[in-house]
């Protein structure tokens, strides 16, 4: 069977606008299906994935995944009409009833939420596609099964934890039998992941879309604070459940839809709100650190109790607070588990890959294996990346090179010179991390070369950390981390060995973390050879790994797309493919 899994709710923001005019423009992202993508399982395989944002160049789209479906068939070399099922990850039709209590909820089901709402974008989008063939899973289903599914065991514990699914905000599952068995459902107006969300908002960052930058921020601050506050607020109940009675403040329709209450509870009684030009201060940094506490406990907390009652010593997880580092880390470093494995796109991009494996699987043909470095989005060959160097000749040199190990060579030299590269090569990541495909690189014992990074080239925050990628044989020697450990998706912080944390500047958080990544040659084999080839250069197989955009933007797409980022900002060189490129001096 060929099925295609598909995310998002391209209505939610459009209603919020058309009901609520006039909103802080960062309150219409309180809404629902963001991050919207399309992904492809071919007989129990996944063969293509990709969001839609990476194809619109709208960073978070929720718009119907038209070019993401797009490009998934055309990978394949299928049309529309090879396709079996469409599969959306969500599914609200056993909820319809509970819309009904009002006209204004009953108006975002009908037009958002509903499976007509769904058919008529694909009637739109798809014309001609069978409407008995298009499909709806649960939303932390989808989730569940894009971690099990990928897994490559037998058996575990699942635990999805985001802000909301259909109305769930943590949903548990035993994974056995090829089965996922739910063992703890928590609601949403118990949402550690809606908190956390409230929270970011709080501090002047954006809902939905910036909770990993006060995860970034947390270390430099004092949780000690406002501990109490937290623990206040978040209460762990006996059966490994969660209250939080903030969340649940609120009553009304109206405060429901904007977390009014909750949001004037954090003003009364934990820090009057930030705006997002105000400075950061040290009020708002013990904020971020506290909340951080109060998540990882509350993950700890999760994962424990439903370990002693499911006997699971393995924990895989998915849901938009897979994606928080940190409490990953703590995780691992627990003891509650022998090993923990986090689906690298676990956001709601990930819910598309979920639908269509919990579906595949329903019919006997997903193939639980351990899931490779997912390089499953759009690579363009010599013609693309030729016509895209020809329309920019004029501002650019070029230097060709015939094998990818003189690549590496060169590329390895720069970097120790402590220039700036882009590295684009092959297929692009699925998910929110630069894998070593769309990456932007330089040498993390380079005094200065955070700053320097955030402030001229990805023109963000300064207090924001970069990841370190190292070849999977050196990472002990650097990272405390046990021989062989591999951690290939950057999605868990460990701590950098303490006599080396004064060279390592750049990848070293103020708390002596970093977000790693492990490179293999097994998985990722050309980004492996320039690890080498820089290990031979520099002395250590490691580079500062961040994602090739700026911003606001997207990871770059097309050669074209890498292009203009590389000519805006100020990277340095621009390895495309075998093809360096630098800016045409005068």
């Amino acid at each position: 069977m060929n099925i295609l899994g598909i995310s998002g709710f391209e209505g939610a923001i459009p209603f919020k606008r058309a009901h609520w005019p006039g909103l802080d423009e960062r309150e219409y992202r309180i809404s629902q299906g963001h991050d919207s993508a399309a992904a492809l399982v071919a007989d129990g395989i996944v063969v293509a994935a990709v969001a839609e944002e990476r194809i619109n160049r709208r960073k978070h789209s929720g718009d119907f995944p038209k070019g993401a479906i797009g490009y998934c068939l055309a990978e394949v070399g299928l049309s529309l009409d090879d396709v079996d099922e469409v599969v959306h990850g969500f599914d609200y039709g056993p909820y319809r009833d509970l819309y009904g209590l009002d006209p204004l909820s009953e108006a975002l089901y009908r037009e958002v939420y509903s499976r007509d709402a769904l058919l008529a974008l694909v009637r739109r989008d798809l014309p001609g596609f069978p409407e008995t063939r298009v499909r709806a899973v649960r939303h932390h289903l989808a989730h569940a099964a894009s971690a099990f599914y990928t897994s490559g065991w037998d058996e575990c514990l699942v635990l999805v934890a985001d802000g909301m699914g259909e109305a769930h905000g943590v949903t548990a599952y035993r994974a056995h039998n090829g089965r996922l068995d739910p063992v703890l459902e928590i609601g949403a107006h118990d949402s550690i992941g809606v908190l956390y969300s409230l929270v970011t908002l709080h501090l002047g960052f954006d809902f939905n879309a910036d909770e990993y930058k006060i995860m970034g921020l947390a270390p430099y601050g004092d949780p000690e604070r406002f501990r109490g506050f937290f623990e206040d607020a978040v209460e762990l109940l006996p059966d490994g459940g969660v209250r939080i009675p903030l969340v649940r403040a609120n009553r009304t329709r109206e405060e429901r839809e904007h977390y009014t209450a909750s949001r004037r509870l954090l003003s009364e009684r934990l820090v009057v709100a930030r705006a997002p030009d105000e400075e950061i201060g040290d009020v708002h940094r013990d904020v971020a650190a506290a909340l951080q506490a109060c998540l990882d406990r509350v993950m700890l907390h999760l994962g424990r109790r439903c370990a002693e009652r499911t006997g699971q010593r393995r924990l895989a997880l998915a849901g938009g607070v897979a994606l928080n580092c940190t409490a990953n880390g703590r995780l691992l470093c627990s003891g509650s588990f022998d090993e923990i494995y986090i689906q690298p796109a676990a956001g709601d991009d990930g819910a598309a890959l979920g639908a269509a494996l919990y579906r595949a699987a329903a019919a006997g043909e997903v193939r639980n294996a351990p899931f490779p470095v997912p390089f499953l989005g759009p690579g363009y060959g010599s013609v693309d990346i030729d016509a895209a160097l020809a329309a920019f000749a004029d501002r650019v040199d070029v230097v060709r090179f015939g094998t990818l190990a003189e690549t590496c060579a060169r590329a390895a030299r720069l970097i120790a010179d402590g220039r700036v590269v882009a590295w684009y090569r092959g297929h692009m990541e699925f998910g929110p991390r630069a894998l070593g495909h769309r990456s932007i690189l330089a040498d993390p014992g380079h005094p200065g070369m955070r700053d320097r990074i955030n402030a001229m080239v990805k023109m963000r925050e300064a207090f924001r950390p970069f990841a370190p990628a190292v070849s999977v044989e050196e990472a002990p020697r650097w990272f405390e981390v046990a021989p062989g450990t591999e951690l290939p998706f950057m999605i868990m912080t460990v701590d950098v060995r303490p006599e080396h944390r004064a060279a390592l500047p750049a990848i070293t958080h103020v708390n002596g973390s970093a977000r790693l990544q492990t490179v293999s040659a097994r998985d990722n084999g050309e980004f492996h050879a320039l690890l080498q080839a820089v290990g031979r250069t520099t002395g250590r197989e490691m580079v500062l790994n961040t994602s090739f955009n700026v911003k606001g933007q997207p990871i770059v797409n097309t050669p074209r797309e890498a292009l203009e980022t590389f000519l805006g900002t100020g990277i340095e060189y621009l390895f495309l493919e075998n093809a360096l490129v630098s800016r045409r001096a005068g």
